[in-house]
């Protein structure tokens, strides 16, 4: 039996596995002390924030040199059921052999995904939403030069102007030029987001909508908004204002639900398909069971509930897996207490813009913060340290930010 069974390989199964390694640690049970497994069937964290960027398939850090040092077994398998009352999970293994680990205590952390669309020709829609389809659509650029000349070679349509699609469109802008540029078509680059909503960026606060609007212009990317995609075939795109879009690249951005397998967890749901779970990341009704990241509808400050990144699943992460260890010890529970809530915007060539807080106040700075915050997030901050168990456990603590050369309080 596992004493703490972690779900999932993202941000948040990783934290939760380090962080309960940590407690447990100095607490032994009989000669063997406490054990700490982490089933998924990935052998990587891919970072996961950062699949806007070129070149994806280097964008993982494998999960056996972080974790293995600190003692923490990887069960190489995916999650088909959960039994909490049996307090055991069915897996499936690589080769289709399944079995059955029971658990003391689980944190169920196994993320989210896109929600597709049910549209005529989905299937040509690309996403940045896991590596294998990051590296398709990286793929699928660089074919270009091989297809037949005609409408909407270089066209790239990006579909929703939300976080997700602004970061891979200004992206886009850049380096379909660079893959233009030599066939001496860089003129033809076209990339065009389309928003339902009647502006760009309608969840990220009106402060940031002039910067990203200028930076929208700046790199050429154009707007189609109060409308969506109805329809798609390999060479155009088909919208609900009648209009078509000659294009050979559509990336579909909008939406994301939470893992299937909290419908089997016997408890309340939020409209995303989150588990409801109280300060300690307590699954509500259920016995011995936790959730973080994606998975968790968990109280954040000033009333309102954590979103589905990587801010929040790493401390997520590190609370669930604290007190699923100390729920073994006896010991005090923690609080999920995170930092102050703050976003920042990749904006490709054209910078960046970060926010504070809930009501996303502009945060100012000397020319280039907002991007140079940007890559310390993305190539420092969330990245965990490999083949260093005394750096791993010192950022498992619950107490350290995000930021990792702050030390936890005294």
């Amino acid at each position: 039996m596992i004493d703490v069974l972690v779900l999932g390989g993202g941000f948040a199964g990783l934290w939760s596995a380090a962080a309960a390694a940590r407690l447990l640690r100095g607490h032994t049970a009989g000669p063997a002390g406490h054990s700490v497994a982490l089933l998924t069937p990935h052998p990587d964290l891919v970072l996961r924030p950062r699949l806007y960027e070129p070149e994806p398939a280097r964008l993982r850090v494998p999960l056996d040199r972080a974790l293995k040092p600190v003692g923490v077994r990887r069960i190489r398998a995916t999650a088909t059921a959960v039994d909490t009352a049996g307090r055991r999970v069915t897996a499936t293994a690589p080769d289709g052999t399944r079995t059955e680990v029971a658990y003391r205590r689980l944190v169920l952390a196994t993320g989210s995904a896109v929600v597709r669309p049910a549209l005529p020709g989905a299937a040509l829609l690309h996403d940045i939403d896991t590596l294998p389809a990051a590296v398709r659509l990286a793929d699928h650029l660089r074919a270009p030069p091989e297809a037949p000349d005609g409408p909407g070679r270089w066209t790239a349509v990006v579909v929703g102007a939300g976080f997700t699609g602004l970061e891979i469109a200004t992206e886009l802008a850049g380096r379909l030029r660079a893959l233009a540029a030599p066939h001496g078509a860089a003129e033809e680059v076209r990339v065009v987001l389309v928003e339902r909503a009647e502006v760009v960026g309608p969840g990220l606060g009106a402060a940031a909508r002039p910067v990203i609007t200028r930076a929208l212009d700046t790199l050429g990317v154009e707007r189609r908004l109060g409308t969506t995609v109805t329809a798609l075939d390999d060479r155009a795109v088909h919208l609900a204002d009648g209009s078509t879009l000659a294009a050979r690249t559509i990336v579909w951005t909008v939406g994301v639900r939470a893992s299937p397998l909290t419908a089997q967890i016997p408890a309340p749901r939020d409209a995303l398909g989150r588990l409801v779970v109280d300060r300690q990341l307590r699954v509500r009704g259920v016995e011995g069971v936790y959730a973080a990241g994606d998975t968790a509808a968990a109280p954040a400050e000033d009333g309102h509930t954590v979103t589905q990144s990587c801010q929040h699943a790493i401390p997520l992460g590190k609370v669930a897996g604290h007190n699923a260890a100390a729920g073994l010890l006896g010991l005090p529970a923690a609080d999920f207490a995170p930092d102050p809530y703050r976003t920042c915007l990749d904006l490709g060539a054209a910078g960046a813009v970060a926010t504070a807080g809930w009501d996303r106040r502009l945060r100012e700075g000397p020319e280039g913060f907002a991007k140079g915050l940007k890559r310390a997030i993305n190539e420092t901050w969330i990245s965990p340290p490999v083949d260093d168990p005394e750096e791993l456990l010192r950022r498992a603590d619950h107490r350290v930010g995000l930021r990792p050369s702050a030390p936890p309080p005294a």
